[in-house]
């Protein structure tokens, strides 16, 4: 996993314990580059709007069940300007189909 440099995924411990609970390795992005993060920043702002807060939700499980379906919207239908309004399905291989 590569993280920025902020503080946060410098001395957490908790965020640490988390990692090793789950044998993840961290790396960090070199200094003064924050542009590095920058397609998973626009990923994460893309899964809050279009997911996560895009409106309200009854519970946690009715959230975490409705991630398939926008995840499938967002690789399957979703014409993304980044690589030529194509989706990235379709960038991937020449025929449409669920990804496993």
């Amino acid at each position: 996993m590569t993280t920025d440099n902020a503080l946060a995924y410098r001395h957490s411990a908790a965020f640490k314990d988390v990692l090793a609970a789950h044998s993840i390795t961290q790396k960090f992005i070199k200094p003064h580059r924050p542009w590095t993060n920058g397609k998973v920043e626009r990923l994460n702002r893309t899964l809050a709007t279009g997911w996560a807060y895009a409106q309200p939700w009854t519970s946690n499980a009715e959230r975490a069940a409705a991630l398939r379906r926008w995840l499938d919207y967002y690789n399957l239908e979703r014409a993304h300007l980044g690589i030529g309004g194509k989706t990235p399905i379709d960038r991937i291989n020449n025929g449409r189909g669920k990804y496993s």
